[in-house]
């Protein structure tokens, strides 16, 4: 085995997430949360559908460059290891009686822990209630009233509303265009104006926030017209921020996150076309004061605001000419004709079929399919979006996908296969590139029809993607010269004894770890390592003295059971050229890798993708032939992070164990457990990856839910 990797480094967590409270959702949490999103499903838990996706597409837009923004439920909240790494806890408008059900007790700890760690909160409307220590709504309405103390208390006050009148739940007939004078002298950051116009609908205020200046209470913004109840003797607070120990907690009363582009001017009363209408007017300054709001919390912003792309066409090409027109003849039993032409009708999305012969330069230009208009800038519903599915008898010209080269692409291909032990020539020989996508994950796994027929080895790649699941949340989240791509994998039943499909994992972080150490000369030296059981992490290049590791690339596997075999999709993400968020092997091989390597072998997607894709064949090629036996095992603890590392097994009651590798008939993860002193008391522990978190930055390994 290994020497230690793991007590020797400094696993300190870069805070990336920006994460959304999307409700309390149980057991299949990600598929709930997927229909959540989709089907308006009501959680119970107090968000509301409209808030998640404002959010969402508002943070993106202004956070993507240097943070993954995403949706996280309330049992991920109570369970996940997500601390470490969240910059910003989101909290949604909705109705807070519904958080605390969730939240009270054990999660509410969690979050005040966090932000008085250094950690940032979020609170817009219901989240501005709850992150107050009272709250006091529609009191003296039977129907409507809720008044009660709250457990965050960020705001040691009270918030009080409606502010306005007229509101009634999951309606805009109290919905307003609300003036919002804004505090310049506590917002010094960025450009801020000096009022806009702000979606309300049922915020509240926060009573005498000025009074509480010498408990880190600043007013960022103050209401301007008469308020329907009592703001105080000091003014009519809309958005405070608190400073909470170490960390920061923004509040507001209206919705600064609300775009009027995401409002349908014809869902409210005779008068809310003219709310939308006061809205867009306004929408740079409400932009401009929620970037300075983010700024405040001590957040990266993007300068400018990142638009949301148009899909883009599929590119199909081979290796071969005629690999293309084989997926094509693979297809055709599923091919409907309708108006002249040709579809597959999927599961999840719809493909109109261009043949060769059928389309012409300008056409496929176009981001979208004719008749369709281009999305309008908003949240957009991809799905409903007729895909074009372009099929080449020749490899495609830079002119139609100038942001990836087919031709380097291939020719890398040949040229690491040439060079394959185990004789790789699948991987990659199949190629669907788009620029922009919903997501390579989604189009291959979610669309049954499409991935029956695809043969091993066929791979998506794309230059960007968007939110990959559901309606909604779909916006731009993957930044620039990041290296995207999923690949097919059919794995025999009769090798489920002898190659258990479990490693697949385990042989897709390999891959990306050897792939990149194979890249070229000089690339060996690169300090790239796996995280239990499919992240890849590197010696952080700005600070190589502290042995800091941080997320260069991580690794999502769908599979299905199909016709006797399962049909896996093996979906990456690496940080290639991409600066942000973290850092990118380009920074690493300028840093790490033998003198002139990367002057000389310059990091370029067409050649990485091709240096991953030979590796991740040549190793499944020998895992099919003879298991994960010793030989395998020594290659998988060379790249491995955590060898004799001590954890607690929060499970086991706190346990302190210490790691010892992973067993090679089901790749369970081996804790050995110590007692005083650090001896092993001879007990061992057997953890699988699919109902265990490893937060290695905390030493901690938590029980899925």
């Amino acid at each position: 085995m290994a020497t230690p990797t793991g007590n020797d480094a400094n696993l300190t967590a870069k805070r990336l997430n920006v994460l959304v409270y999307s409700g309390g959702l149980t057991q299949s949490s990600a598929w709930q949360l997927s229909r959540f999103l989709t089907n308006n499903f009501d959680t119970g838990s107090g968000t509301t559908v409209d808030s998640v996706r404002h959010c969402l597409y508002t943070l993106r837009r202004l956070l993507a460059a240097h943070y993954a923004v995403t949706p996280v439920t309330g049992e991920m909240l109570l369970n996940e290891p997500w601390t470490a790494t969240c910059a910003l806890l989101v909290i949604p408008g909705g109705a807070d009686l519904g958080y605390g059900r969730t939240l009270n007790g054990a999660g509410n700890r969690r979050i005040k822990q966090f932000v008085q760690r250094g950690g940032k909160y979020l609170g817009f409307c219901a989240g501005g209630y709850y992150g107050s220590a009272k709250c006091e709504f529609e009191v003296g309405d039977k129907t409507m009233e809720v008044v009660g103390d709250r457990e965050l208390a960020f705001f040691p006050g009270i918030c009080r509303g409606g502010a306005f009148p007229g509101f009634v739940y999951h309606s805009e007939a109290g919905a307003r265009a609300s003036e919002i004078g804004v505090s310049k002298e506590e917002l010094n950051v960025g450009t801020v104006p000096s009022t806009f116009r702000s979606y309300y609908n049922g915020g509240g205020v926060f009573v005498d926030a000025a009074l509480y200046k010498d408990k880190g209470i600043e007013v960022l913004a103050n209401y301007t017209e008469k308020l329907n109840v009592d703001p105080g003797e000091s003014g009519a607070a809309a958005v405070v921020y608190c400073k909470v120990g170490d960390g920061a907690a923004v509040l507001t009363g209206p919705h600064p996150e609300f775009a009027a582009a995401n409002l349908d001017p014809k869902a409210g009363g005779p008068g809310f076309a003219d709310v939308v209408d006061a809205l867009a007017k306004d929408d740079k300054e409400r932009t401009d004061f929620l970037k300075a709001c983010l700024l405040k919390l001590g957040l990266q912003v993007a300068q400018d605001t990142t638009t949301v792309p148009s899909l883009s066409s599929l590119h199909i090409s081979g290796q071969d000419p005629e690999k293309s027109l084989d997926i094509l003849s693979l297809l055709a039993p599923d091919l409907t004709n309708e108006k002249e032409n040709e579809y597959l009708k999927d599961e999840n999305d719809t493909f109109r079929i261009e043949r060769p012969g059928t389309w012409n330069l300008s056409d496929l230009e176009e981001a979208l399919p004719d008749g369709e208009s281009k999305p309008a800038e908003g949240i957009v519903d991809y799905q409903a979006i007729v895909k074009r599915l372009v099929f080449h008898d020749d490899l495609p010209s830079s002119k139609l996908t100038p942001y990836f080269n087919h031709h380097a692409f291939h020719s890398n291909l040949k040229q690491y296969q040439s060079e394959s032990r185990e004789g790789a020539s699948q991987f990659g020989s199949n190629l669907m590139y788009g620029e922009v996508v919903t997501s390579t994950n989604t189009i291959l796994e979610k669309n049954t029809k499409l991935l029956r027929r695809l043969p091993t080895g066929f791979t998506a790649t794309a230059t960007v993607q968007v939110a990959g699941r559901g309606r909604g949340s779909n916006v731009w989240i993957s930044p620039a010269g990041s290296l995207i791509f999923s690949t097919v994998v059919r794995h025999p039943m009769e090798k489920m004894q002898s190659a258990p499909v479990v490693f697949l994992q385990y042989i897709a972080a390999m891959a990306v770890v050897r792939g990149i150490k194979t890249y070229a000369k000089g690339y060996e030296k690169i300090p790239v390592k796996m995280k239990w059981p499919n992240d890849i992490y590197a010696l952080d290049p700005t600070d190589p003295e502290q042995k800091r590791y941080t997320k260069i690339c991580g690794i999502l596997i769908n599979s299905h059971y199909m016709s006797n075999e399962y049909i896996s999709v093996v979906g990456i993400g690496v940080n290639a050229t991409n600066a942000s968020p973290t850092t990118a092997l380009t920074a690493l091989a300028e840093r790490y890798a033998s003198p002139g390597a990367a002057a000389a072998a310059p990091v370029t997607l067409e050649k990485l993708l091709a240096s991953i894709l030979t590796t991740f064949e040549d190793l499944y090629i020998r895992f099919l032939r003879a298991g994960f036996d010793r030989g395998f095992e020594a290659m998988y603890y060379q790249d491995w992070l955590h060898m004799h590392q001590i954890v607690t097994l929060e499970e086991e009651g706190g346990a302190r164990a210490r790691i010892q590798g992973i067993t090679r008939d089901y790749g369970l993860l081996l804790a050995e457990e110590l007692s005083w002193g650090d001896r092993p008391t001879g007990r061992v522990w057997q953890l699988q990856s699919d109902s265990n978190s490893f937060d290695f930055f905390k030493g901690l390994v938590k029980r899925k839910v």
